[in-house]
């Protein structure tokens, strides 16, 4: 099973990570082969595992070393997250990701739904298997309501020219931060740290969280088609208006307004003339002064954590710039 190629200079997590694919593979008991084989090729689907990454190196500052236990709770946390992405790619329509089809291009909406859905349960199932109390299973609880809170958000914006950077900031946090948030915190509480360090590790998970949206959403607005798996602004033609066009509307509502309300029959000559003016106003800039700000705030937090005789803050510290200060 092949991991991506960040993990190469952490062969110690590299292996962990490839335990936790395994671990996801092995949990799987669906009598319809469809939606088990769709399960599997999101699984294989190339992703970079960063949340079950964190809650393992979050782990290690704990007391207790049960790395059966460790690796468990990484897969059911990679476990919800891929089911998140099969259910936004059902609502968004959604035919790539990664540069590859969806699994409801690939085998239809029934068999996508049924396949995050059985995802969703399996992930309650290993925490309910592994987790030391109750306290987990309400984080990851609340965490699935702020997960949806965020995603249902998104959607009520959708081609809503009125939605603000507050809006769009709240619907990140849950959407994508919270479950950054939680697998550093789990993997601090189940390891045996103290509720405060915990604490610590879920800001500290947000923050990154908060950067890596801004940055993917930068990314619209930045590469091509083939760099980040999907065509350049189909978030803006699909009416998910994100940062840096926010900005732009701020300074110049009178010229983008009327190529917004062109919705999904926006051409590719109407997109280009967006581009244009996000760039002008500066949006591009203006947003990723505040990835850098989020970015800046985790990096500190991560400094003042206690040392580890494994390199584990290093570790830390080294990952979180490799994927905050990306262009891919």
């Amino acid at each position: 099973m092949t991991l991506h190629s960040m993990w190469e200079p952490f062969p110690t997590l590299q292996n962990d990570l490839t335990k936790t694919l395994a671990i996801m593979e092995n949990s799987l008991h669906i009598k319809n082969k469809d939606v088990e084989q769709a399960i599997i090729e999101m699984i294989r689907a190339g992703g970079k595992l960063l949340r079950p990454a964190y809650q393992i190196l979050f782990a290690q500052f704990g007391t207790e070393k049960d790395e059966n236990k460790i690796l468990a709770l990484a897969a059911a946390i990679e476990m919800l997250h891929t089911a998140t992405l099969i259910h936004d790619d059902i609502v968004d329509d959604s035919d790539l990701r990664r540069n590859l089809p969806t699994v409801r291009a690939r085998f239809g909406n029934a068999t996508a739904v049924y396949a995050g859905d059985y995802l969703f349960v399996a992930c309650f199932r290993i925490m309910a298997d592994y987790a030391t109390s109750m306290k987990s299973l309400q984080m990851n609880s609340r965490s699935m309501e702020k997960i949806l809170a965020g995603e249902l958000g998104q959607m009520d914006k959708h081609y809503y020219t009125e939605v603000t950077v507050e809006d769009y900031l709240e619907n990140i946090s849950g959407k994508t931060a919270e479950l950054f948030a939680l697998s550093c915190a789990i993997g601090a509480f189940e390891s045996g740290s103290t509720k405060m360090f915990a604490k610590k590790a879920s800001e500290i998970g947000h923050d990154i969280g908060m950067a890596f949206q801004i940055l993917d959403d930068i990314l619209d607005y930045s590469q091509d088609r083939n760099a980040i798996g999907k065509p350049v602004l189909e978030d803006v033609r699909q009416g998910i208006y994100s940062l840096p066009l926010l900005y732009a509307l701020e300074q110049n509502p009178t010229a983008l307004k009327p190529l917004l309300a062109k919705k999904e029959q926006m051409t590719p000559d109407e997109a280009l003339a967006v581009l244009h003016i996000v760039e002008e106003t500066k949006g591009v800039e203006r947003a990723q002064k505040l990835a850098t700000k989020y970015t800046d705030d985790a990096l500190k937090a991560i400094q003042k954590l206690p040392n580890h005789p494994d390199g584990v803050k290093e570790t830390l510290l080294e990952i979180t710039k490799l994927i905050l200060h990306r262009e891919n």
